[in-house]
């Protein structure tokens, strides 16, 4: 499918994709980023790279600081 005929709505999806796959990759490497990723309701700490991409791929599942 050419990139015009994509709806905004699929492009979000395919990007939100690439994001949850680069954070991933990234927090393998950065303590910083996972406890950020805490912060924010992901439940990521001890998860494989895969188990990260999976997760920040749905909605927070805990609730961040008020």
């Amino acid at each position: 499918m050419a990139d015009e005929d994509t709806s905004p709505a699929d492009k979000i999806s395919e990007i939100n994709t690439l994001l949850a796959e680069w954070t991933a990759r990234s927090a393998g490497d950065s303590d910083m980023l996972i406890a950020r990723l805490e912060g924010m309701g992901y439940a990521v700490a001890g998860k494989s790279e895969d188990e990260i991409a999976e997760i920040l791929k749905k909605p927070p599942t805990k609730s961040g600081p008020a």
